[in-house]
């Protein structure tokens, strides 16, 4: 198995290394992610003019492996531009199941003139792939949803929301929501990020293609924005221990640098296996949604290993740095927040470790 990146891939990686290595550094970031936006708008143009915006929409283009090797880069530079969850996760579902005239919507995703937001996720809810509490009710040739929706990640700032509701004949079907007939309540997340609590009241609807049981849509949707998660992270965890790894040579104590220390220089590479470990199960998530496999259990193995490898490489930035680490003027802890973030993110570690369990009994047993 060829684990390279093609040329396209790589000068798609590279380019997006390029526009956001120049348009982000701690200061400048920690200023946008201060504004009212959150993010820079001008970026979210220069992100359309490269194509990123519509990648994975047109499968014989671009896919999970473009996807995953822009993320990375997304993480590595903490860029806060929504770009997973108010463009590729929603524009997929559309791309996948939408009517032709609602496709062309994709166009203005693609052009950085619309955005979107994936309203699944209902507090409480546990199991991402169950039944949700939000209704769809047919009014003659119209719908209407009602219901509360809570986090939706890029929901303040979307214009058309994606919305999942339960159908009058039972399954879950997933519906086109203008943003300006619901209620949002915007939040900044801990990270920096932008999410909202959508509340629906009769909400005007539009079925996303049929009006049909869509739930095999909704969980491939959620394996795929799994493994883009864990592509951003393991971006920022390449980042969080390169910085590491230059204070540790930089830093001195006792007239020497840190790096002469063994029992840091062994922490430093305790953190290295971590990030290796987390590099395969992400590189084997997206792969795997190449290959044409959309495996909830892959991607909660994936999940797994990059919240354990996050969270061990978090901690062990801050404690090699010091006080300096948990000042919000030093980079660390932001990577560290992020990462935090993301493994809350579609199930926590545990969740999936839960999950796992409960299909372990799915395998042969290898008995010595």
């Amino acid at each position: 198995m060829d684990f390279q990146l093609s040329d396209e891939q790589g000068l798609l990686r590279d380019t997006t290394r390029d526009l956001l290595s120049r348009t982000y550094d701690p200061e400048t970031r920690n200023k946008v992610i201060g504004s009212d936006l959150g993010w820079s708008r001008e970026v979210w143009s220069q992100l359309a003019d490269t194509g990123i915006l519509g990648l994975g929409f047109d499968p014989d283009e671009s896919g999970p492996i473009e996807i995953a090797a822009v993320l990375t880069e997304v993480g590595r530079r903490l860029a806060p531009e929504p770009i997973l969850h108010a463009a590729l996760g929603p524009g997929a579902l559309i791309a996948e199941l939408g009517t032709d005239e609602q496709k062309q919507l994709l166009d203005e995703v693609a052009a950085g003139q619309r955005l979107l937001a994936f309203a699944h996720l209902e507090p409480k809810q546990r199991d991402l792939s169950k039944a949700v509490a939000t209704k769809a009710v047919q009014q003659g040739d119209s719908w209407v949803v009602s219901g509360q929706k809570n986090p939706v990640l890029a929901g303040d700032s979307a214009d058309t929301l994606v919305v999942s509701a339960a159908l009058p004949d039972g399954g879950t079907g997933l519906f086109l929501v203008d943003a300006s007939a619901v209620a949002r309540q915007p939040y900044r997340t801990f990270d920096g990020q932008r999410g909202a609590q959508v509340d629906l009241d009769s909400a005007p609807a539009e079925p996303l293609g049929q009006a049909a049981d869509a739930t095999q849509a909704i969980v491939g949707n959620i394996v795929r924005v799994q493994a883009a998660l864990c592509a951003e992270a393991l971006g920022a965890m390449e980042e969080a221990l390169r910085l590491t790894t230059d204070y540790l040579k930089s830093r001195k104590q006792f007239g020497v640098t840190l790096n002469k220390f063994q029992a840091l220089t062994q922490r430093a590479a305790d953190m290295y296996v971590s990030l290796e470990l987390a590099r395969s199960m992400s590189m084997y998530a997206s792969m795997s949604i190449a290959d044409g496999t959309i495996d909830p259990i892959i991607a909660s193995r994936a999940k797994l290993q990059i919240g354990r490898s996050g969270r061990h490489i978090s901690q062990e930035s801050i404690q090699m740095h010091g006080g300096i680490g948990v000042t919000a003027e030093y980079p660390v802890s932001h990577y560290a927040a992020r990462l935090t973030a993301i493994e809350q993110t579609l199930g926590t570690s545990g969740e999936h470790l839960h999950n796992l369990i409960d299909h372990i009994g799915d395998y042969d047993l290898a008995r010595l």
